[in-house]
């Protein structure tokens, strides 16, 4: 007997309601300022997952041992960016009103928006980790208010000030840093004070978003805004690790891969190992 084709990433073919996280691919880069492709990200990082082991020696955890589900992934109307971001909040929404964890694959760092929307709804006191290179809180760019140079402010507008943790940031404009000083937590360049975070966020519910290019460029160059100075894989793998398997995670998103710009396929691979840390670590 044949049965058809599904393919999901590695491991994550459990019974949804087995699963208590939940996977979707939301590939958009409708606003993308540079050089736009994520929007292959969900299938790349999908088709790419089974170049690497379920086990992780890192962890000596293995994803065989739990249930995942992988839900597949959004079909998004590329010319309505406030159409896309409402149905990333339906999708993860339906997620968590089934008491699972929406785990997004992205896409640009604008789908983040449409995810934190739906948590929001569901945990009052919501705080946001942010791992980037950029600081993301432009007021507008270029007038635009949905924009993934505007996503941690707009997030900012739903969860408010002492809210949003971000480190690794190391670009933006001087009004980003500003602004960052007087209503978020901003750690630049490295994870500094990420320990001393993760004691004050416990117990309490969390949104963790991770833009890809917080890694240096010479570890990660399929990106579509590449930043030198970077944090190295490691650096990043420990960081995710400390922040998935020792706080509340109630909602989490990966972004900004775009498999184009790196034909060694060495950037898809680095976010498939990711991944793999982080769900095990939620696990």
């Amino acid at each position: 007997m044949l049965n058809k084709n599904i393919q999901t990433f590695i491991a994550c073919d459990s019974e949804y309601e087995d699963s208590h996280i939940v996977l979707f691919g939301a590939g958009f880069d409708g606003t993308t300022s540079f050089r736009p492709g994520t929007r292959f990200a969900p299938s790349a990082i999908r088709n790419e997952s089974f170049g690497i082991e379920t086990y992780s020696p890192y962890q000596d955890k293995d994803m065989l041992d739990y249930d995942y589900f992988d839900s597949g992934d959004l079909e998004l109307p590329f010319g309505s960016t406030s159409r896309s971001v409402s149905d990333i909040a339906i999708r993860s929404d339906m997620i968590l009103s089934d008491r699972k964890i929406p785990f997004m694959i992205g896409g640009e760092h604008l789908v983040t928006l449409g995810s934190v929307m739906a948590v929001k709804d569901k945990f009052d006191d919501l705080y946001i980790i942010h791992f980037d290179a950029h600081a993301d809180l432009r007021d507008d760019y270029l007038g635009q208010k949905l924009s993934h140079a505007c996503v941690l402010r707009r997030c900012h507008e739903i969860v408010g000030d002492g809210h949003i943790f971000q480190f690794g940031i190391r670009s933006g404009d001087r009004e980003e840093f500003r602004f960052a000083d007087e209503h978020t937590e901003m750690n630049k360049f490295t994870f500094s004070n990420l320990e001393s975070t993760v004691a004050k966020l416990r117990g309490k519910s969390v949104y963790f978003t991770l833009d890809l290019d917080v890694l240096d460029p010479s570890v990660f160059p399929g990106t579509g805004t590449p930043e030198a100075g970077g944090v190295s894989f490691d650096e990043l793998r420990k960081a995710v690790t400390m922040v998935c398997s020792q706080l509340d995670i109630v909602g989490c998103d990966v972004n900004e891969l775009s498999p184009v710009y790196d034909q060694s396929g060495v950037s898809t691979a680095v976010a498939c190992k990711i991944i793999r840390e982080m769900l095990l670590a939620m696990s």
